[in-house]
């Protein structure tokens, strides 16, 4: 009888946990089912953003690319721009008026107008130097002049600058006013 009692207690210790187990195990796994789907859900809307970000990166690359694409053409071009400016300035007032040289000038001026306005049409702008204040962010200061005017001011322009759009495609090289002695 002794094994009876001692094995009763244990058939109904067995009982109420075997009936109680499945309740508890369920509710494990729901909780564990439901921080899963937490989990997949933050997953899938990191997931989202992360497409979002990639596409709006790839957009604005796209049109970086597109807005700024002729900018090593447009540098070389440049010196072609400087020289015909040169050309121009190189032929004295007396020379132009001769019928030698008329067509010459005439030419260089309607080259000179054609890429003006091509460099119009593609954003190319030219930067604003003599009378300004040094902005190191266009101009490249290349030596120091003594002047009147008030120091950091530009008073001489020994080559244009250039804008593409908002960016620098050329600093300006340019002299700058120095304090007095």
């Amino acid at each position: 009888m002794t094994d009876n009692d001692t094995s009763e207690p244990t058939a109904d210790l067995r009982e109420e946990t075997a009936e109680a187990a499945p309740e508890v195990a369920e509710h494990d796994r729901i909780g564990d089912l439901e921080a899963r789907l937490a989990e997949a859900n933050a997953a899938a809307l990191y997931a989202q953003a992360e497409v979002q970000n990639v596409r709006r990166r790839a957009e604005k690359d796209a049109a970086d690319a597109r807005t700024y694409a002729a900018t090593a053409f447009a540098r070389d071009i440049l010196s072609v721009s400087d020289n015909i400016e040169r050309a121009l300035a190189s032929i004295a007032e007396e020379l132009r008026g001769d019928d030698k040289f008329k067509g010459l000038v005439t030419g260089l001026e309607a080259t000179a107008r054609e890429i003006a306005a091509i460099f119009q049409r593609h954003g190319i702008t030219r930067i604003a130097a003599t009378g300004e204040t040094l902005d190191p962010n266009r101009h490249q200061a290349m030596m120091e002049v003594p002047s009147d005017q008030p120091p950091g001011t530009i008073v001489q322009e020994m080559q244009s600058g250039w804008m593409i759009k908002d960016r620098l495609l050329r600093p300006a090289l340019v002299g700058v006013a120095k304090k007095g002695e």
